[in-house]
């Protein structure tokens, strides 16, 4: 097994580091950097606007090759991944923002992932009842749910529900207080900043989950092993969570290994709603500021995590199918 996952690791990572320093070229090619410094007053002249991005390694009068190794030995000596046209560091902004993608997806994630199986077995263990067809009725609705939809709606209750407390409960806005100190303080502030995006976010992604989950384990309550259990001794539900389910789970658990890079760079119009800075917004204002570096950091950090998805989902398979551990 360590073998096979050494040999998994270099392989993504070859794949990562072609894909990244494709992504460069890529982006050297579309990407204008220079467009920072246009339609100011007084007006720049060329010469002016390339003497600025020079000291980036950004100025088009630089042949792109030089630009690459300059960018590339940067990264590799000192894992400096460059600047933005008006002198942003790459590494600060990725350090930041990837802690706050982390503390809002990650919790939403978990949540998502443990509600939609949970009403996945519920419904499935109970099909064509009462309760199979109302949560089937919710998850419907909640699929075709937008964000925007969503995120509306859980800010009207915030306010409702701070109207009636009479002092802020919740906060619609941000990631933090920065007048907060101490650490339970600090603590109680996170969760009030992050309650109201953690919902919206559960509301409508729980729903795929759901359906996943049901089709799957139906597809193996009435298997021979699981009917064997059951003629053993075992309960329905004892045979559905130790057998039907440990089968079932598989194609759910991989779905969410390589949902990971999603979870750090894709929730860019709940952060744009809820004026959280992360990984989302950022990839989408290198591309309107023509940042070639931040660009290319943040595909490279989706790279990343893709193969560390497939290595995840690989490992989950392992531990859930005995079979696969064998083989």
């Amino acid at each position: 097994m360590f073998k096979y996952l050494i040999k998994k690791a270099a392989g993504w990572t070859l794949i990562v580091f072609l894909a990244t320093n494709l992504t460069f070229f890529l982006a050297s090619a579309f990407l204008d950097p220079r467009s920072n410094y246009l339609g100011r007053r007084p007006p720049m002249t060329p010469d002016q606007i390339n003497t600025l991005l020079e000291p980036y390694h950004l100025s088009p009068e630089t042949p792109i090759l030089e630009r690459w190794w300059s960018w590339f030995t940067g990264i590799m000596l000192h894992w400096d991944w460059g600047y933005s046209p008006t002198g942003a560091s790459v590494n600060d902004e990725i350090g930041f923002r990837i802690w706050v993608s982390a503390q809002l997806m990650l919790v939403a994630t978990l949540l998502t992932i443990v509600l939609g199986v949970s009403v996945g077995v519920y419904t499935a263990s109970r099909q064509y009842q009462r309760g199979d067809r109302i949560w089937q009725a919710l998850s419907i609705i909640s699929m075709n749910i937008h964000i925007v939809v969503a995120s509306i709606i859980v800010v009207a209750a915030a306010i409702k529900i701070n109207d009636l407390a009479g002092t802020r409960v919740l906060y619609v806005t941000g990631a933090s207080s920065p007048d907060v100190h101490g650490f339970f303080p600090k603590l109680i502030d996170y969760a009030q900043h992050l309650i109201l995006p953690t919902v919206a976010l559960v509301v409508i992604g729980y729903a795929g989950y759901h359906f996943m989950q049901r089709s799957l384990l139906l597809d193996n309550i009435n298997a021979d092993y699981v009917r064997t259990a059951r003629a053993k001794g075992l309960t329905k539900s004892q045979a559905i969570r130790k057998h039907a389910l440990r089968t079932s789970i598989i194609p759910v658990a991989t779905s969410v290994a390589f949902a990971v890079p999603g979870i750090f760079t894709g929730a860019v119009l709940t952060e744009k709603i809820f004026a959280w800075n992360g990984m989302g917004v950022y990839f989408v204002e290198t591309m309107a500021k023509n940042d070639i570096h931040g660009a290319v950091a943040v595909a490279a950090f989706g790279a990343a995590l893709t193969g560390f998805s497939a290595i995840l989902a690989d490992i989950v398979v392992v531990a859930l199918d005995p079979r696969v551990r064998v083989s």
